[in-house]
């Protein structure tokens, strides 16, 4: 007998398991479905608001301090020109996270259970290692920033910060055990910090006006001017992060939304603008970060800023506000530590999805988040800050290139239409997402091509 709320046989997506008897466990089944959805005669803003909080917690990884170093080399040295790239990155973050919340809603799959489905093993296990290096390398960036920040807040050394760091682990099991809804609170609440810091930073910075609004005008210096053009890559890999689109593929199902074709199609609906509206929030913070890096430095005298220590050590004395560079480092603070929970549950989702593994939550966080603080460790102990600095660089290089071993699978999955049945995007969508999986991947040639030569 068919269970209440499965759609008909030729409403469901064709995928299929990797053994029939054993069925596929749910993603995320210690909190799959346990946030309630207001019924039918409920108003739209609450139904509305009973999906906010998934787009947020992706919305984290945009803003990371991998972005950080990225939008501080960017403003210092050529001033508000890269804002343009900043937003065209930040638009294609928007289609990508649609597209994923769209795949784990219509199917049930996040999106390493579709790759495990649909892929051979061989090619599995590749892409199973490319999204650990990817996990790793984006823990690189958040456990560094981190340590970093509580240097400058408090003067602990990195390497006391960075095994603080580790507490992450233990937050996101805390909070999850009370619920998904007060990790996401928590989560909400770190990004309100990172927001009114900037907004701070912004205001004290008085930027001129027209020249940050034709700053999101393209240049085509940018392509023209070989150091610029690095950067934006550098912006476009740091912005556009690989293990959220793994990510969001699974907390989406999180909502207890009927599993019918009416109500997938309404959860789509809400996660897609829950998505779009959080990474706004993302843009506005990456913009401010170039902003203010772009008034306090560029042209003052100090266009090689591009180290956060340095950034910390010069903004209150040029902007001329004491609070500035302890705002800048609990910003800082704030954006680490949302990185590493975000990075932790996406690591999570990636060794169920591809592996099945079978072994308690906490030991497999704390497994992610070891892979991550090892070479942190081993670089402050043999090169110290310098080797910090290089690692950081490097993480955001690897980053990069793994980032179209997570959008091509995607982008193929949302067009199938015999696995996505009536939920499969539309040829003109497919076209932009093949656009802009095509730019990625040439991004990622021309930046391999410069760190090899």
């Amino acid at each position: 007998m068919t269970p209440p709320g499965t759609p008909p046989t030729s409403a469901r997506p064709a995928w299929r398991f990797a053994n029939p008897a054993d069925p596929e466990p749910n993603s995320l089944p210690e909190v799959f479905a346990s946030v309630r959805i207001p019924g039918p005669g409920a108003s739209w803003l609450r139904r509305f608001l009973a999906f906010v909080g998934p787009g947020y917690m992706v919305s984290v990884g945009y803003m990371d301090p991998g972005n950080w170093a990225t939008d501080l080399q960017g403003g210092a040295q050529f001033g508000y020109t890269l804002l343009a790239v900043i937003m065209l990155s930040n638009f294609m973050a928007i289609l990508l996270q649609a597209l994923s919340a769209r795949l784990g809603i219509a199917t049930g799959r996040d999106l390493a259970q579709a790759c495990r489905d649909h892929f051979p093993p061989a090619l599995n296990i590749v892409l199973w290692l490319a999204c650990e290096l990817a996990i790793i390398a984006c823990d690189l960036a958040e456990v560094i920033g981190t340590a970093v920040a509580l240097q400058l807040l408090f003067g602990l050394p990195l390497l006391a910060g960075t095994l603080i760091s580790a507490l992450d682990a233990f937050i996101v099991l805390l909070l999850m055990n009370r619920g998904f809804r007060y990790l996401e609170a928590f989560v909400i609440g770190l990004l309100t910090v990172i927001a009114v810091c900037f907004a701070v930073q912004v205001v004290a910075a008085q930027p001129p006006v027209a020249a940050v609004l034709r700053g999101f005008l393209p240049s085509s210096a940018i392509i023209t001017n070989s150091q610029m053009l690095y950067i934006a890559i550098g912006i476009i890999g740091a912005t556009v992060m690989p293990h959220n689109l793994y990510l969001h593929s699974s907390i989406v199902q999180t909502r207890a939304y009927d599993r019918t074709m009416p109500g997938r199609r309404e959860a789509i609906r809400w996660a897609t603008w829950d998505s779009t509206i959080a990474l706004m929030l993302a843009l506005f913070i990456n913009a401010a970060i170039l902003i203010v890096a772009a008034a306090a430095f560029h042209g003052n005298g100090h266009d090689g800023v591009a180290e956060i220590e340095d950034a910390y050590r010069l903004l209150s004395p040029v902007l001329g506000l004491g609070i500035a560079s302890t705002l800048f480092a609990l910003a800082l603070l704030a954006a680490g530590t949302n990185s590493t929970i975000t990075g932790t549950l996406a690591g999570q989702i990636i060794m169920e999805g591809f592996l099945r593994l079978q072994i308690p939550h906490w030991a497999r966080r704390m497994l992610t988040r070891g892979l991550a603080i090892v070479p942190v460790i081993i670089m402050i102990v043999f090169y110290g800050n310098r080797g910090v600095g290089e690692l950081l660089l490097a993480s955001q290089v690897i980053l990069s290139l793994q980032l179209p071993f997570a959008v091509i699978p995607l982008v193929i999955f949302v067009s199938d239409r015999h696995k996505m049945g009536a939920f499969a995007i539309s040829r003109f969508m497919a076209m932009l997402s093949w656009l802009v999986a095509l730019v990625i991947v040439l991004l990622n040639l021309k930046l391999l091509y410069d760190t090899l030569f």
